[in-house]
């Protein structure tokens, strides 16, 4: 990402200068333009900011939020109101470059302007925006018992971002309204302490499934990116967020399995800790979660993290039929539209949001139920995913 942001920052000001010409037609207020340039000026200064303040603290968190809100506000509507202005300057070089048309600069402003009302609307309601996606997927050696078998999945609820009890109670309103056999819920509970989840306890006990709750730790959950005053304190931490699952009724996989059975006839759950490719830890240790299990079991994994199912998952010695992770978040923006999914995440992560499929195994990666980092989500709506499987 380090790499990336001289990039985004020169895209971001080549944005802004091109818009400006719209603005110079249209805005004869020198006042106003200078208001214009001011907001970058103190988007650049937050950004200063940011470097100087304690890492992984409580201010340094917010104070990216609102960042990350304000730069999003700044510089997606420009950028998307730059192609009508380009297409003229294209006609303008066969024309001697007259003076811009008043109707051009017009209409790149109203694209701006939806563009920001989009955005303004992900920043403010997007973040609990849920939505309910629904895949059914066809196993030819599924046992009879579970064909129509159902799973709700949540991932990556980040609790320590969230503010809005009621906007929260909604997305889990919704996961017991899909009814399903279980529930799975594959990592990142936190975004850094266990304290985060004290005032959510109560709130997620209160989610039900007849046949179990279960889930499995992601990248954040070991307390990895904030500085601790000592490994005691960190070990600790992770220990009471183990608990944490416990008291919210699930039970942590931690590279381990569990038998679910149902009309004499079973299928095998399994549980990695994180495995992440890059720079993230890799804790999870399948070979010891499929220890003791048939080779002709059929199995569902929780991985949080969707690289460990190229990285690891599709070369292991058993079938793997069904993965589930989550962690990319669909980068929180985004646009999945008749058919068609963009996200600048796609650019890191193969396998970022949806369904995908190699060779008889799948994997589901959930775009997530809370949001790190942008205070919302903008296109990428938070998910709650419903999984049928099915016989062939």
């Amino acid at each position: 990402m380090a790499r990336r942001l001289p990039l985004i920052l020169l895209l971001w000001l080549g944005a802004d200068l091109y818009f400006y010409q719209a603005i110079q037609t249209l805005v004869h207020s020198e006042a106003l333009r200078w208001c214009y340039w001011l907001i970058d000026i103190l988007l650049m200064a937050g950004i200063v900011m940011v470097i100087f303040v304690r890492r992984g603290s409580r201010v340094q968190q917010r104070l990216i939020g609102l960042l990350m809100g304000g730069m999003l506000l700044a510089f997606i509507p420009p950028l998307v109101a730059v192609p009508p202005l380009l297409i003229e300057d294209i006609t303008r070089l066969f024309r001697g470059f007259p003076a811009r048309a008043v109707w051009v600069s017009e209409l790149a402003l109203c694209i701006a302007a939806a563009m920001f009302g989009l955005v303004l609307f992900g920043i403010t309601y997007g973040r609990h925006f849920y939505r309910v996606r629904r895949e059914t997927i066809v196993f030819p050696d599924l046992p009879e018992a579970f064909d129509g078998f159902t799973i709700t999945q949540i991932t990556d609820v980040h609790s320590g971002s969230f503010t809005d009890a009621a906007g929260v109670q909604k997305g889990l309103n919704l996961v017991n309204a899909q009814h399903s056999d279980v529930i799975l819920f594959t990592g990142d509970l936190v975004n850094n302490k266990a304290s985060e989840m004290d005032q959510w306890i109560d709130a997620f006990s209160g989610l039900r499934a007849p046949m179990g709750k279960f889930s499995v730790l992601g990248n954040h959950d070991y307390g990895d990116y904030i500085q601790w005053e000592s490994a005691e304190a960190k070990a600790a931490n992770l220990d009471r967020l183990k608990q944490v699952h416990a008291d919210i009724g699930f039970r942590l996989l931690l590279d381990e399995s569990v038998i679910l059975e149902k009309g004499g006839q079973s299928i095998v759950l399994l549980g990695v800790e994180n495995w992440g490719k890059g720079g993230f830890h890799k804790y999870g240790d399948l070979k010891k979660a499929t220890a003791g299990v048939r080779d002709d079991a059929f199995k569902v994994l929780m991985s949080h993290d969707p690289s460990h199912w190229e990285g690891v998952t599709l070369d292991h010695r058993q079938h793997i039929h069904l993965t589930l992770s989550g962690h990319t978040h669909g980068m929180q923006f985004g646009f999945e539209f008749l058919g068609l999914k963009w996200s600048p995440v796609q650019y890191v992560y193969r396998q970022w949001a949806g369904l995908y499929e190699n060779s008889g195994r799948f994997l589901y990666v959930n775009r997530g139920f809370g949001f790190l980092g942008l205070k919302g989500r903008i296109g990428m709506w938070p998910e709650v995913a419903v999984i049928t499987l099915k016989r062939k």
